[in-house]
Formats: C-alpha cells, sequence, structure tokens
C-alpha cells in the first residue's frame, strides 16, 4: 500500500485558523459504516446516532503550553517545544537554533522580563534532555505558549488556552490536543448523560510526533513514533459490562481509538499503561471500537489511513472528497465526522482524491 493513495486536494480557504464561537457550532459529516452514506448535519445532532446503553470514550488528557522562546546564554535565539515531561523538572524536547547545543550548554528560557535557565544534558535521537531548576508544569504556564499545529499559520492567543483543549482536560502532558474532544462543551455533555449515554476516560498524551508525515512510498514501511497512554481496570470494567447489555463503544477522536486497541492487541481488553506506537492502517481488525468521532486529518498521515481502516478505504475516500466539495473545515478547529465501523473494509484502489 502506497502513502501516495492518502493524498487529496485541499484548498488552503479550508484549513481552520481558529475555532467557532461556539463549540458544538462545527459541521458533522456522518458516515454510516454499512452502506457508505453520507448525511450533513451539525455537530450537536450526533445526539441523534447515540442510543442508552452506548459508551463514549474520551481522552483527557491536558495540553501544556509546551512552545517556549530564549536564547542561549552565549547568544543566539532559540524555540524549544516540549514532547515529553519525563519527571517533575526534566523533559525531552525539539530545540530550534542556529547551532545545536551540547550537553551542559545554558539555554535562557521566557520572554518579557523573566528568564529561566535550563540545562541541556544529553541527546535522545533528535530530542534534547533538558533539567529544569524547578517543577516543569507551572513554570511552563508562567512561561510557555499554547503549541498550536504548524499548519495554523499565525501565534498562538489567549483565548487558545481555554480552545485548544477539552473541556474535560485533567491530566496534563500533551502538546496536542486530542481534537474530537474540542466539539463537546459541558451541555452536550449533559444531553449525553441524559440520554442514557455513559462515558469513560482513557489517557494519552499526544506528542508532536502526530504531525510527522510519513516519509516512506509504502506504508508498511512506517515505523511510528511513541506515546504514553493508560487504560485503567475501570474503564475495562465499563467496556465489559456495555457489551453485556448491548451498547456500543464509541472513540472520541483517534487517540482514544489507538488507546483502547493497544490494551487489546492481544485479542481480548485488559488494563495497560505504557508507551504505544500502534499503527492502525487498513487491513486491521478492530478489537474494541464499534463507531468513532473524528475531525478531519492531514492528507498522508497516519490518522487518515486510521479513519480510511475504520472506515474502509473507498468511503473513507468518499467521504473527504465530500467534505472538501462542500467546504468543510479541516483540522484541529475544524469541523467533524461521526463514522460507524464498516463491517467489511476495504484496502485503496486505483481511485484517487
Amino acid at each position: 500500500m502506497r502513502v501516495a493513495d492518502f493524498q487529496f486536494d485541499l484548498p488552503p480557504a479550508q484549513i481552520a485558523h481558529y475555532p467557532l464561537a461556539e463549540r458544538r457550532a462545527s459541521r458533522l459529516l456522518v458516515l454510516d459504516g454499512q452502506s457508505g452514506a453520507l448525511s450533513h448535519k451539525h455537530f450537536a445532532d450526533v445526539l441523534e446516532y447515540l442510543k442508552p446503553g452506548d459508551l463514549m470514550v474520551f481522552n483527557n488528557t491536558r495540553v501544556i503550553p509546551a512552545r517556549v522562546f530564549g536564547r542561549k546564554a552565549s547568544g543566539g535565539k532559540l524555540e524549544m517545544l516540549v514532547e515529553r515531561v519525563v519527571s517533575d523538572t526534566r523533559v525531552l524536547a525539539h530545540v530550534r537554533a542556529s547551532k545545536s547545543p551540547k550537553p551542559g550548554t545554558e539555554l535562557l528560557l521566557g520572554e518579557d522580563g523573566e528568564e529561566v535557565s535550563v540545562i541541556m544534558l544529553g541527546r535522545q535521537g533528535e530530542l534534547f534532555e533538558l533539567e529544569f531548576p524547578e517543577p516543569v508544569l507551572p513554570l511552563l504556564e508562567r512561561i510557555g505558549h499554547m503549541p498550536l499545529p504548524p499548519y495554523i499559520e499565525r501565534a498562538d492567543e489567549q483565548d487558545d488556552r481555554e480552545r485548544y483543549q477539552t473541556v474535560y482536560a485533567s491530566r496534563a502532558g500533551a502538546v496536542a490536543a486530542p481534537t474530537a474532544g474540542l466539539h463537546f462543551d459541558q451541555a452536550l455533555l449533559d444531553a449525553l448523560a441524559e440520554k442514557g449515554i455513559e462515558r469513560a476516560f482513557v489517557t494519552l498524551h499526544v506528542g508532536a510526533g502526530t504531525f510527522q508525515p510519513v516519509r516512506v512510498e509504502k506504508i508498511e514501511d512506517h515505523h511510528m513514533h511513541s506515546e504514553w497512554l493508560e487504560v485503567s481496570p475501570e474503564v475495562v470494567a465499563q467496556i465489559e459490562a456495555c457489551r453485556a447489555r448491548g451498547g456500543r463503544v464509541v472513540a472520541v477522536g483517534t487517540t482514544s481509538v489507538r488507546s483502547l486497541e493497544t490494551a487489546a492487541r492481544s485479542g481480548s481488553l485488559a488494563p495497560y499503561s505504557g508507551e504505544t506506537d500502534i499503527f492502525i492502517y487498513p487491513g486491521y481488525r478492530f478489537n474494541v471500537v464499534d463507531a468513532l468521532v473524528t475531525n478531519f486529518h492531514l492528507p498522508e498521515s497516519t490518522l487518515l489511513m486510521l479513519v480510511s481502516a475504520f472506515a474502509g478505504y473507498p468511503e473513507a475516500m468518499q467521504a473527504y472528497r465530500t467534505a472538501v466539495a462542500e467546504g468543510y473545515r479541516f483540522f484541529s478547529y475544524g469541523d467533524a465526522m461521526f463514522i460507524t465501523r464498516n463491517p467489511a473494509p476495504q484496502g485503496p484502489a486505483d481511485e484517487r482524491l
């Protein structure tokens, strides 16, 4: 299978650079996995497609202000993007500077009169291990910027602190938002509960690798970046109870899919805490997830491949073709899809977007 099979043309004007005024105001493209039929709705209409007894699984990770600007003690500007917090005072980070800092180098991070001295300890591949003089998370809240995706071509603003964050975010550690969850406000969550739809929360701390392009020709040759996740015993019990009552497991976002399917890699779902590099593309057999809420993803991205595995390749490509033609807003601050799983998904054909 070729990466080029997942290419599509997107007018730049359809990339959403700002969120809508209300979270639930987005459009919703509904893809029926049984028939391939498409319906055009508004996001709040997702209630129509959920049944009492269904279980929605959300990713409760919280985005940290992971982008920090600064300089070397010897001079020269730099930009740091935290990839992962590894301890109270240490991170692994991407550092962009005219010359890569060497071990022992002092970096002065911060702007507007507050600078914090950070020491570069060493490298782990492309990442730099940095030691901070105080706890990292509260420090980033003071001096950091929200790490908007590279396709949002503007500086972060104060409103992004709230809107590039789900309303239920509780466990700090992500450097990118689980964007399908951005459409839910508290009123919609309350409406789900009133309808008898249960909620469960997993954690997957989304890394910057989610935006990295696939640099191979055949997707089977691609190696996924690693991210940390947790599926608790309580979530496993909730899913078992959902199955027992005949409900469906509805994943909110591809990160929830990856969490649940990682925890079921053995063929049966079990609690899991640790790293995952699971790569889901057409041909994958899903063990847990029955339906999916997801945003629209980048061309040739691993997330589009996951959606194609879930919906079927022709069906997913047709949905994206329709979304482009109908002027849907794409990517993190864009519109969403609701997809029920294709029971017999097909792989790439000769068609192209």
